[in-house]
């Protein structure tokens, strides 16, 4: 993916974030991640039915980088089985710390594949996983509760 091509997805998921905006009705689970060295604070929310994410979005204050991961992230989850979507996180955290990934599951998410060059972006990139990681966390406790 060139250089422009990136900077062009990552700009259109900024200034228009898909899934933008917090729904709070019953069935969605919230979690907040924030990054403490700048402005970054977000909320997601996912709906997950039968182990499929039928809806996601999210709000806050946050940078580029974390504004565009976090609507490019939510697109791609939505439709998804939640081992589908830990596969994916599992992709873009190799991608972010320059390890193994499959670019073809990664799709936009390839635009983050020299943030690895800015060590302080690593954070901004990684908020939506660490968000959308605490909700699955929350997922797999409740479904083991009524195991």
């Amino acid at each position: 993916m060139d250089t422009e091509l990136k900077r062009e997805i990552i700009l259109d998921n900024y200034n228009n974030p898909y899934h933008k905006g917090l729904k709070n009705e019953e069935g969605y689970k919230k979690a907040n991640t924030n990054n403490e060295s700048c402005i970054d604070n977000i909320d997601i929310e996912l709906k997950i039915e039968d182990g499929i994410v039928v809806d996601a979005n999210f709000d806050g204050e946050a940078c580029a980088i974390s504004t565009s991961a976090t609507s490019i992230f939510l697109r791609k989850i939505i439709g998804k089985s939640v081992s589908e979507v830990q596969d994916l996180i599992e992709n873009y955290e190799n991608l972010i710390d320059e390890q193994e990934y499959d670019e073809e599951k990664l799709g936009e998410l390839m635009a983050y594949d020299t943030i690895y060059m800015q060590p302080n972006r690593k954070h901004c990139a990684l908020l939506p996983v660490d968000t959308i990681k605490k909700i699955l966390k929350e997922e797999n406790s409740g479904a083991n509760r009524t195991n």
